[in-house]
Formats: C-alpha cells, sequence, structure tokens
C-alpha cells in the first residue's frame, strides 16, 4: 500500500501523450505484472514531456505501469522526504529523481543498477556523470540531465538602451540593470526589475552565491582538500554587493524565490536578465511579452575577471526497498535512453548526457543555442558535495542560511562569514 506521498498530489497522474522512442528499442528486463510509482519533476513543462516518455514506456512494456506523482520544486525539499520515507525502508515509491549532489547521502538505499546496462551504454554518457553515480562497484543511478547556471537576456533592451550586448562583468549587469529598469519604470510598468535570480534560502541559493563567491575570487565554500574557503574579503565584497541589488534593480521579494518565481517574473517580460538554469530556455520561447527577443550566455565574471556556473544534473535511480525492482530498473532505463534525452532536449531545451545528442540534427534545431553551450559546462563548478560526504546537505544549509541572512539585512557579509566559518569548522571537525 503507498501512503507516504500522497499528500505530495491528490491523485497519482497517470501517463498520457504521443509516443517518441520505437517499442522496440525499450528493455523491459521483467515480464512480471507490476505497478511501480515515480516521482516527477514539476518545474516548467517538464511534466507533460515525462507524462511522454512514461506512455511509451507502457506501450512497449504492457506488463508494467507507471504512476506519475508531483515532487516538490525544491531540491532540499524533494531530499528531505526521501530520508524520511528511507527511515522508514518505505517502498512507496520506486523510481526517484536524484539531484548531482545527492548519490553519496543516498547510496545505502538505491539499488545497483549497473548490471541492467552493457558498457556500450554507459560509454554513451559523459564519463564525470557515470562516475558521480558510483559508489565502489555499484552504480546507484544514472544521469539523464545536466545543467549550468547560466544568464538569460533581453536583446531588445540591452539594444535599446543604448548597450552592446550581454553584460561581461556583475557590476557591468548592475548598471545595465538599473539603466534598463529605469527606462522601462519611466513608461509606466512599475512591475519591471533589472534582474532576478534565486534568494530563497534553499539549494537554489547555495548555486547561485557559489557563482558570486567563485567568480569573485573568494574560493569554493570547502576545497577538495578540506579547506573552508567562506571568510575572505573576496567572497564579503561580492555578498555586499549583491546585497544592495535586493530592492533596487531585483525585487525585495527575490529573498523569497525559487527558480519558478525567478522565471514567472521573466516570462512576463519583467525583468532586464534572469540567472537561472537551462530549462527556462524552452518556456521562454513560449512568452508573448518577450516573444524571441533574448538570448543565453555565460554568467558575468566577476572582479577575479573569470565566470563561474555551478554545476547541476540530475539521475534517475531505483528505491532498493521497492516490491518490483527489475520493473523499477527497466524505467529508470529507458528515461535515462537516448531516445527520451532527445525528447527533454528538444521539448524543454535540457541539456542531456549522452555527448552524441549535441551533434544531433533534430536537436540542434531545436535548440540552437546548444552550439554555444562548451565554455559553460566547461566552466561549470561543483558543490562541495564529495569532499563533505553525508555532511553536505548540512554544509550547504549553514552556507545558504548565512548567505540569506546577509541578503535580508539580518547580518552583515562580515560577521555572516565569521560565524559561517565557526560553524563548518564545528561540523566537519576542522
Amino acid at each position: 500500500m503507498k501512503t507516504f506521498w500522497t499528500a505530495l498530489a491528490a491523485s497519482a497522474l497517470l501517463s498520457a501523450g504521443t509516443a517518441f522512442a520505437q517499442s522496440n528499442d525499450i528493455d523491459c528486463i521483467t515480464d512480471e505484472p507490476a505497478t511501480i510509482t515515480y516521482v516527477g519533476d514539476p518545474v516548467g513543462n517538464l511534466a507533460d514531456t515525462e507524462r511522454e516518455t512514461i506512455a511509451a514506456f507502457e506501450a512497449a512494456c504492457p506488463n508494467i505501469t507507471v504512476e506519475r506523482i508531483d515532487g516538490p520544486a525544491s531540491t532540499s525539499d524533494l531530499l528531505s522526504n526521501y530520508l524520511t520515507m528511507f527511515e522508514a525502508q518505505s517502498g512507496d515509491i520506486d523510481v526517484m529523481r536524484v539531484d548531482v549532489i545527492q548519490p553519496g547521502v543516498l547510496k545505502d538505499n538505491l539499488l545497483d543498477i549497473k548490471p541492467f546496462f552493457t558498457q556500450e551504454e554507459l560509454d554513451a554518457h559523459f564519463p564525470g556523470y557515470i562516475t558521480n553515480n558510483e559508489v565502489g562497484d555499484e552504480m546507484v543511478a544514472i544521469a539523464f540531465r545536466l545543467g549550468a547556471g547560466m544568464l538569460y537576456y533581453r536583446t531588445d533592451l540591452v539594444e535599446e538602451y543604448g548597450f552592446d550586448g550581454a553584460p561581461a562583468t556583475w557590476s557591468e549587469l548592475e548598471e545595465m540593470a538599473q539603466v534598463i529598469q529605469d527606462g522601462e519604470r519611466a513608461k509606466g510598468n512599475d512591475d519591471f526589475w533589472g534582474f532576478v535570480f534565486q534568494g530563497n534560502n534553499y539549494e537554489g541559493l547555495t548555486c547561485n552565491a557559489l557563482e558570486w563567491q567563485i567568480s569573485n575570487g573568494g574560493g569554493v565554500i570547502v576545497s577538495p582538500e578540506g579547506e573552508i574557503q567562506v571568510n575572505n574579503d573576496a567572497t564579503i565584497d561580492v555578498l555586499e554587493q549583491v546585497a544592495g541589488w535586493v530592492g533596487t534593480i531585483s525585487p525585495p521579494g527575490v529573498v523569497g524565490y525559487a527558480e519558478e518565481d525567478a522565471r514567472g517574473v521573466w516570462h512576463a517580460g519583467n525583468a532586464a536578465f534572469m540567472r537561472n538554469w537551462p530549462y527556462a530556455y524552452a518556456t521562454t520561447l513560449e512568452s508573448e511579452a518577450i516573444d524571441g527577443n533574448f538570448e543565453v550566455v555565460a554568467l558575468p565574471a566577476g572582479d577575479s575577471g573569470s565566470y563561474a556556473a555551478t554545476m547541476g544534473g540530475w539521475s534517475i535511480g531505483v528505491n532498493k526497498y521497492s516490491e518490483y525492482p527489475e520493473a523499477a530498473a527497466a524505467f529508470a532505463k529507458h528515461f535515462a535512453s537516448f531516445e527520451e534525452q532527445k525528447r527533454r532536449a528538444i521539448n524543454n531545451a535540457i541539456n542531456p548526457t549522452i555527448a552524441a545528442l549535441y551533434q544531433d540534427a533534430d536537436v540542434i534545431e531545436a535548440v540552437p543555442f546548444f552550439d554555444g553551450l562548451d565554455a559553460v559546462f566547461q566552466g561549470a563548478a561543483p558543490r562541495p558535495s564529495t569532499v563533505t560526504g553525508e555532511k553536505y546537505n548540512q554544509v550547504s544549509t549553514l552556507y545558504s542560511t548565512a548567505v540569506h541572512n546577509v541578503l535580508t539585512g539580518q547580518e552583515d557579509a562580515e560577521t555572516a562569514m565569521v560565524l559561517l566559518e565557526l560553524d563548518l569548522e564545528a561540523l566537519l571537525g576542522n
């Protein structure tokens, strides 16, 4: 009886849509009748594509029914729900999305799915994403999506107000955002803002703040060698700069924004610049207010002269307490397949983990900005989840809370970073 996740959805959302992949390309693994549950992604228009993915799978494997429910949009909330479920050794959810930072935390509760893949299938993925999911000789998840923080900007407004292109530095973004915001408000749009980002106290703020910190030369929170890198002038300076944006070029409410909150302002045509992930590209194309007048580029550089983009990404894994592990593994394998990653690239501008898709003509035609992503991913910065292991969630929470305190004016940046350093030292035993 599946009860744990009932509160997340009024009912399980059954699959619908048109099959994309050839039925004979799908490995059903088992002939056993099974009903499995998958925690889906509620962000943007991803739910619709996931239902198409499920429909293709069910058409090829009529013995397996996949029930989809929406998980929380927040990665932190999703992890909390997983941990509660695993503490009870519950099989309520069979197949789950796993954030790039979560394999180390969830490894003891996920099935080794490596035996269900050929080496050729694994070799098609970027090696780093395979390695990220390996624990010893086991593979606890398979990657299906990569990402990095990116800058969206209004090309029409940048040109209208006399700028040559995207801002090269955060200081240039600040200047351009203010000029454009002032101009648009003078036209009567009091809801217009210069820049929106993810400022709520959750994992998304950790990602944003890490980009600010690294690009300003402030380090990486915790280095691969275990050195705590938060209490330094470069980090303090950039956090003070960002705090100054709140209520000036960014809405006062940005301190409560997650991805979809920022995207909503942007989608309505009420922002000149937005920091977000690649998924927002497809939905922006649907915005009548923007009407195609935007581009996506690497984030600005800080005083260090270089930019940083927090590496994101998702894998899909199988609950080791599942009643139907083989059926769940079959769906996970299908979800991460070439055809399904291609579907998400075309429908949702989701970056694949399969290298060949970046040369696929259909993908490039649908998402031309993929051609310019090499620099973004080369500059992508991992969060310190490997060096901190199972303590990463606590590290991230301490970090995002300290940054949030600065953005909300509860603490000045210097005080916040001194206290954060002490907290991290106590947590990590430094």
